[in-house]
C-alpha cells in the first residue's frame, strides 16, 4: 500500500519534514506493509523555503541583508536541487518577527532586504524564483526592494527616495533604466493567497497596517502615499497596479513585484504543489495524509490541507488531516476534499506539553487513524486483512 504524506509544518515547533517523518513513524507501527512517500508542503508563507528545500534536495543559503528598520540581519533563502530555482520568503529579511513590537513603524520600514535576497540569488545563477510574501513589517509598496535591485525612485529634487511607506508621498519620478538586467531573463512566481488591492478600505494600509504598528492617522497617511505611488507608476511605467488583486499583499510588495519584476501571482499552495512534484507522487497511492498546526474555517480558504486534498480528489484518493489544534468551523474542509480530521491532543494538554511531545503525539494519532482506515479496507475486502493475523476489534 502506497501512502503519500504531505503536511505543512506546525508553526514555531516542527518543520513540514519533521511532521511528515512523525506521521511515517506512526504508520509503520501499525504493522501493515506500506510504502510511504514524504512530500513536505507549505502555502507560500512561513516554512515554504524549508519545505521546498527538503522536498527538492536543495540547501539553505545565508546572507547578511537589511532588516525592516535598517539594521543588518542574517537571512536565509533556498536554492533547490536544480541549481537555478530560488525560494525566498520576504519575511526572512523584511518580516514582522524581526522587529520588536515597541519599534514597529511602517512609516519607515523597508523591503530593501528582500531585494538584497533576490540580488544574491541572481548572483548565484538563479533565474527561476518562488517568492512568498506573508508576514511583512512593511508598507512601502516594494519600493525598497526595487531600489535594492537598481530602480531609481526620486523625489522632487532628484534625490533617492528615503526608505519606508511615508516617503512614497514624496515620489516624483521612477527610472528603471538601472534595474538589474538579469531580471528580464527570470521567471518569477509570487506566492500569496492575499487578494487585497493596493489602496482603499480593503488595501494594504487599512487592512494590515494596524498589526504593523500603524495608528489610525498613520493608516490614512500610508494609504494616501500608496495611492500616489500607484499614480506615478501608472504615469512613468504605464502599468496600472492600484486595483490588481494581490497588489496589497505584504504592504504592497505584491505590487512592487508585479511592476518591477514582472512577477506572476498564484496561490501559494498551488506553487508549492507544483514545485514539489506532489501530483506525480499521488499517482498509485491508496491514502494521503496532510495537516497543519491549526485547522479551522480558514483552512478551507486554500491553505495546505485543502490544496493537497483537492489534488488527491482528482485521483479519487481518501485524505486524512492531522492538526495540533482544531478550531471553529473546521468542518468546512470536508467540502474541499478532506475525509477525516484528527487532533493530536490525547486529552486536556497545555501548549508547552503539546509542543514538547509533538512528534510523539503526531505518530500516535497517525497510527490510530491508519488503523481505522485499515478497518474500512478490511470491511470491504476481508482478504486484505489476511497474512499477518491482523483483525479489526470493535
Amino acid at each position: 500500500m502506497k501512502i503519500v504524506i504531505a503536511p505543512q509544518g506546525f508553526k514555531g515547533n516542527l518543520t513540514a519534514l519533521e511532521v511528515a517523518r512523525a506521521i511515517e513513524t506512526g504508520l509503520k507501527r501499525a504493522g501493515h506493509e506500506v510504502t510511504t512517500l514524504v512530500v513536505p508542503m507549505a502555502d507560500g508563507g512561513e516554512g515554504t523555503v524549508r519545505a521546498l528545500v527538503d522536498a527538492r534536495g536543495g540547501r539553505l543559503i545565508a546572507v547578511t541583508v537589511t532588516d525592516p528598520m535598517g539594521e543588518r540581519v542574517t537571512a536565509h533563502w533556498g536554492l533547490l536541487g536544480d541549481g537555478v530555482t530560488a525560494v525566498i520568503e520576504m519575511a526572512a529579511a523584511s518580516g514582522l518577527g524581526l522587529v520588536p513590537a515597541a519599534k514597529r513603524n511602517p512609516l519607515v520600514a523597508t523591503t530593501y532586504g528582500t531585494g538584497e535576497l533576490i540580488r544574491d540569488a541572481l548572483d548565484r545563477g538563479c533565474r527561476k524564483f518562488i517568492i512568498g510574501i506573508g508576514g511583512s513589517a512593511t508598507n512601502d509598496g516594494g519600493a525598497g526592494m526595487a531600489q535594492a535591485l537598481g530602480a531609481k525612485l526620486l523625489d522632487g529634487r532628484g534625490r533617492p527616495l528615503a526608505w519606508g511607506g511615508a516617503a512614497l508621498a514624496e515620489l516624483a519620478q521612477i527610472d528603471i533604466g538601472g534595474l538589474d538586467a538579469r531580471l528580464a531573463d527570470s521567471d518569477i512566481l509570487l506566492a500569496s493567497d492575499v487578494t487585497n488591492p493596493l489602496c482603499g478600505p480593503q488595501g494594504a494600509s487599512y487592512v494590515y497596517g494596524p498589526q504593523k504598528g500603524a495608528t489610525e492617522a498613520m493608516v490614512a497617511r500610508l494609504d494616501a502615499a500608496l495611492a500616489h505611488y500607484a499614480e506615478v507608476i501608472r504615469r512613468d511605467l504605464k502599468i496600472d497596479v492600484r486595483d490588481v488583486p494581490g497588489a496589497g499583499a505584504a504592504g504592497g510588495l505584491g505590487a512592487g513585484l508585479i511592476v518591477f519584476l514582472g512577477a506572476r501571482p498564484r496561490p501559494g499552495v498551488d506553487i508549492v504543489i507544483e514545485a514539489s512534484g506532489l501530483n506525480e507522487q499521488l499517482r498509485g497511492a491508496a491514502l494521503v495524509f496532510t495537516g497543519e498546526g491549526r485547522l479551522d474555517d480558514q483552512t478551507a480558504c486554500g491553505k495546505t490541507p485543502v490544496g493537497v486534498a483537492r489534488k488527491a480528489k482528482e485521483l479519487g484518493l481518501p485524505v486524512i488531516a492531522l492538526a495540533a489544534s482544531i478550531g471553529s468551523g473546521y468542518q468546512a474542509v470536508y467540502e474541499q476534499g478532506v475525509d477525516s480530521v484528527f487532533s493530536i491532543a490525547p486529552g486536556p494538554i497545555t501548549l508547552s506539553q503539546s509542543e514538547k511531545s509533538a512528534a510523539q503525539l503526531i505518530s500516535d494519532v497517525a497510527e490510530r487513524a491508519f488503523r481505522l482506515f485499515l478497518c474500512g479496507v478490511r470491511a470491504g475486502r476481508p482478504e486484505a486483512g489476511r497474512g499477518k493475523g491482523k483483525r479489526c476489534h470493535h
